[in-house]
This record gives C-alpha cells, sequence and structure tokens, in this order.
C-alpha cells in the first residue's frame, strides 16, 4: 500500500504518491457537495432574481405583459418623487433607532442571562420566545393591544391621563411604534447571537482583570467588549440591513399601519410593493429595487472594508 507523503516534503524529482492527490481531491468533492445547494438556492432564489430586476428596470410595465423600453427613465423619475424621499427619510429615522437601542438591549439581555443561575434556560427561552412567532401574527396582536381607547395598553395608561393617546394614528408616533415592536421582536434572536460570543470569551481574562482591582465597567470596556467586537459587528451588519429591507420594514408595516397616517410609517420596501402591486409600475420597483440592493451592497462591503470585517485593530 502507497503510503502518504507530504509534497512540501518529498524529494525533488520524486513523484508524490497518488494517494494522497486521490484523498485531497474527494475531500474537496465532499466540500463542493455540501456548499452546492447553498449555492445553487442563492443563484436561483437571489442572483437570478436581481438581475432580472435590473433588466425590467429599464422598461415600463404595464401590468398586463406589455413592456416598452426606456432607457434610465425610472432612475431620473426617482429624483423627483416626493413620497420616495419621504420613505427614504422613514427608512433611515427607522434605521438609526432600532439598530443601536436594538443591539444595546440584546447585549444587556446576553449579560443578564450569561452567568447559570435557577431558571436561567426559561428566562432565555421567554426572551427568545417573540422571534419565534410569524411577523404577521405579531403585528395582529400588537394592533389588538394598541387599538385606539380599547386596546390593551391604552386602558393600563388610563389612570395616567394617556388613555386616549393613538399610538398608530398619531404621525408622530406612529413610526415609534414600530420601533418599539422591532425591538420586542429581534431581541432575543439578537441576544443568544451575543450570548455565544460571550461564551467564547475565556473566564481567565475577567478573572486576572478583577484580581486585579477592576470594576465591572472596567472589565467589561477593556477585556469583553474588545473581544466581542466581531460578534457585535455582524449583528450590526445584520440589523441595519434588516431595518432597510428586512421583514419587520415590510411585514409590520403592512399589518399596522399601511404606511400611515399620513405616510409617517412608509418605508421604502413598503414603497416599492405599492409601486409593483397597487399601481403595477413594476418597471419603476424594479428600478427602487436596484437602487436599495446597490446601496445595501456598497454600504455592506464599506463597513466590511473600514472594520476589516469587525476586527477594527487588525492589521
Amino acid at each position: 500500500m502507497a503510503t502518504l507523503v507530504d509534497p512540501g516534503t518529498a524529494v525533488a524529482g520524486e513523484a508524490v504518491p497518488r494517494v494522497w492527490w486521490t484523498r485531497r481531491r474527494r475531500e474537496a468533492l465532499a466540500g463542493y457537495a455540501f456548499v452546492a445547494p447553498d449555492l445553487l438556492g442563492l443563484l436561483v432564489f437571489v442572483g437570478l432574481p436581481m438581475v432580472l430586476a435590473v433588466g425590467v428596470s429599464l422598461f415600463s410595465v404595464d401590468g398586463f405583459g406589455g413592456y416598452t423600453y426606456v432607457g434610465l427613465d425610472n432612475f431620473r423619475q426617482m429624483a423627483e418623487d416626493a413620497q420616495l424621499w419621504q420613505s427614504v427619510k422613514v427608512t433611515l429615522t427607522y434605521m438609526v433607532t432600532f439598530v443601536p437601542i436594538g443591539f444595546v438591549v440584546s447585549l444587556w439581555l446576553a449579560l443578564l442571562v450569561r452567568d447559570h443561575f435557577p431558571g436561567v434556560g426559561l428566562v432565555r427561552t421567554m426572551f427568545f420566545l417573540p422571534h419565534v412567532i410569524s411577523l404577521v401574527v405579531v403585528g395582529v396582536v400588537w394592533q389588538f393591544l394598541l387599538a385606539d381607547k380599547q386596546g390593551a395598553v391604552p386602558a393600563l395608561l388610563r389612570p395616567v391621563g394617556l388613555g386616549d393617546v393613538s399610538f398608530l394614528g398619531n404621525p408622530a408616533l406612529a413610526l415609534g411604534s414600530l420601533v418599539v415592536i422591532s425591538i420586542w421582536f429581534l431581541m432575543g434572536y439578537q441576544m443568544l447571537i451575543l450570548l455565544g460570543g460571550l461564551k467564547d470569551i475565556p473566564k481567565e481574562y475577567e478573572e486576572a482583570a478583577r484580581v486585579d482591582g477592576a470594576t465591572s465597567w472596567q472589565r467589561f470596556r477593556h477585556v469583553i467588549w474588545p473581544l466581542l467586537r466581531p460578534t457585535s459587528f455582524f449583528v450590526l451588519v445584520n440589523s441595519t440591513v434588516g431595518a432597510v429591507t428586512g421583514l419587520q420594514a415590510f411585514d409590520l408595516v403592512y399589518v399596522l399601519t399601511k404606511g400611515g397616517p399620513a405616510n409617517s410609517t412608509s418605508s421604502v420596501v413598503f414603497y416599492i410593493y405599492q409601486q409593483a402591486f397597487t399601481f403595477n409600475n413594476y418597471g419603476y420597483a424594479a428600478a427602487l429595487t436596484t437602487v436599495v440592493v446597490g446601496f445595501l451592497v456598497v454600504a455592506t462591503g464599506l463597513m466590511f472594508g473600514l472594520t476589516k470585517g469587525g476586527r477594527f485593530d487588525v492589521g
């Protein structure tokens, strides 16, 4: 039987046994076989629709099968679309409030349930439980809870004089209500990811800092936070993309407010949905989708480049 030899240790001019190369080839083929289903799914359900969207964005589509080539007219129309810019403003406001607040709440919960105590498994499950519920169901439940004057939340606030507040009917409060519901829905998922990052930090580092007299805040700032940066980066990027194009940016808006009142909760993805399926303006909707996807690709690439993939200070 041929002996397995590392090519780096083979004598010059001596042939490398074929058994080694055959084994490497089998391992490579096995790896490709495991990756192939995901890669095929991405190409069919993500890559192909993106390419088709770019093509459709160059046409005016009437919704009845009629295509008229208009070139870049759909993209030029964006500059004069006041409702689009209102939706962009809503999306940016939602993103800059939901992402940092959701991250802080999730990190606090992860630190709270990191150490073992009686019932810790039940507490983790309770925090994660909202995430396993369909967002449509979540929207219907919260719509019932926040119903004007008759919902459970107005009833609880009535003793302090806030029973008549319309959380979903007031333009000043509707978007804030969506942010709160989104945080409630996603905090358990982000908590588990951050908890995994916390569990990977060796406890010896914190013990050494404690022996040196470091306070809880100093241990978090100088030990936990630097080692948690890659996990935190993933959570922030994931929540940023979700705030722009995620299910909570559409499902909650569609179920709770339909973009109202006065377009105060009309996100970009909801506006794209309206253009495509309410006004049958598929070409313009495809152009909007192309711009949004391009923006996210560039923004995510910049975030990865500037932070070195979440490692920040690694050369």
